[in-house]
């Protein structure tokens, strides 16, 4: 056994592959069932496991990729949004950067105890974060050309797998993760546990059910059942959900923040932050449905916190103290007020700020509390588990290490 941020786990003795399917709203599956494209999955659903878990708030990938590979919520590990105000320098800054991160990860401590691991991700934003102190192989499948035996662990990746590497904006480089992970679990020294991580660019743009997204999950399942096949115990999460965010008339259905704080307070007295922008804004707009908001001392927090509130499309406001306690997350990290759009309404900065140009589909994104119910599924019966208690997407490595027979 060994013990992770106050969790114990035992070590893998079958090949374990945890994955996290970036956005992926329950209905994607239940829909992708229903026209018959996931025959693997659907198997799975009557023979292994199936639980609904919540994942951590902000619904966004940095802070919960990290909460299920540490087995804990934000508030412990301190990724708190893929992008923070550092107080300390002043500035606006992405939080790729293991600098950041205030816990051990599973897959690093695994890999100390004798555990062959492996990491693949769809963007290499994640990357240094999930292999933080980890010996094995981490690559991202953006990067794949690029990875070698002394940063990544491993080399000659694209020849292996079999695939160009595909545009970061393509169901393609999800394809790659999955094809991968596959390649890896091929050979005799395969990995003890395998964790993958895909980009949500499919969910993005389309809708459960539809012909995009079937396609997706077809894809998905295939390589899962291959996965199946070559023994392997699997527990399929997300790192949140997926909404449409828009108006009758399909134009995103915005409330730009800072432009209606500088109106109500000045130019520049309270300052907006988005978690959810990371490079990768195409798709998105770096439009979602959580933001925080820093501001001046001796501020009335109460008051601004009731305007906000009521403004329509804004689901919560809570002070800094409220936010932590309430979402689990790194007082230190988050604004003076938390604030949380509705799920169809997401929030903005200003609209000048904000380039939509790239969205070529009405604008579906997260990071609310309406994106945070995700599925939990292992291809196993799992003993000693209790189905009607509350399931976090991190209890994904309990579930793979302490409860497969």
């Amino acid at each position: 056994m060994i013990t992770v941020n106050g969790r114990r786990y035992a070590l893998a003795h079958q090949p374990i592959v945890v994955v996290c399917v970036d956005g992926c709203e329950p209905d994607y599956i239940a829909q992708a069932v229903a026209h018959g494209h996931v025959p693997w999955l659907k198997e799975v659903l009557a023979s292994g496991t199936t639980l609904v878990a919540d994942c951590v708030i902000p619904s966004f990938t940095n802070p919960n990729n990290l909460s299920i590979v540490t087995g804990v919520p934000p508030s412990v590990h301190g990724i708190c949004g893929n992008y923070l105000f550092d107080v300390a320098s002043g500035t606006e800054v992405m939080m790729n950067d293991p600098k950041w991160l205030r816990a051990p990860t599973i897959l690093a401590e695994l890999a100390n105890a004798g555990q062959f691991v492996a990491v693949i991700t769809a963007k290499d934003k994640l990357r240094k974060l999930l292999g933080h102190r980890m010996k094995g192989i981490c690559f991202s499948a953006e990067k794949a050309d690029e990875a070698t035996d002394d940063e990544n662990g491993i080399a000659d990746v694209v020849e292996r797998v079999g695939m160009p590497v595909p545009s970061v904006y393509s169901a393609e480089l999800s394809e790659f993760v999955f094809a991968a992970g596959v390649e890896l679990m091929s050979h005799e020294r395969r990995p003890d546990v395998m964790y993958l991580s895909t980009t949500d660019y499919v969910q993005h743009k389309h809708a459960p059910g539809t012909d995009g997204a079937d396609a997706f999950y077809r894809m998905m399942d295939g390589y899962l059942g291959k996965l199946d096949a070559l023994g392997c115990t699997i527990v399929l999460t997300a790192d949140h959900g997926m909404n449409a965010k828009t108006k009758m008339d399909s134009a995103p259905d915005v409330v730009y923040l800072q432009d209606l704080l500088d109106e109500w307070l000045g130019s520049a007295v309270a300052r907006v932050i988005l978690p959810i922008t990371d490079p990768y804004v195409v798709h998105h707009g770096a439009l979602g449905s959580f933001a925080t908001v820093y501001l001046p001392e001796r501020f009335d927090h109460a008051a601004l916190a009731a305007r906000i509130r009521a403004l329509r499309g804004i689901e919560s406001v809570r002070t800094r103290a409220e936010a932590a306690a309430f979402f689990e997350l790194p007082a230190d990290r988050i604004g003076d007020l938390v604030v949380v759009a509705e799920r169809s309404t997401v929030i903005g900065t200003s609209a000048a700020r904000h380039d939509l140009s790239g969205l070529d589909a009405p604008l579906r994104s997260h990071g609310g509390v309406s994106e945070q119910r995700v599925p939990l599924i292992v291809n196993r019966k799992l003993r000693d588990i209790d189905p009607m208690r509350r399931w976090r997407n991190f209890d994904a490595f309990d579930l793979a290490l302490n409860h497969v027979s």
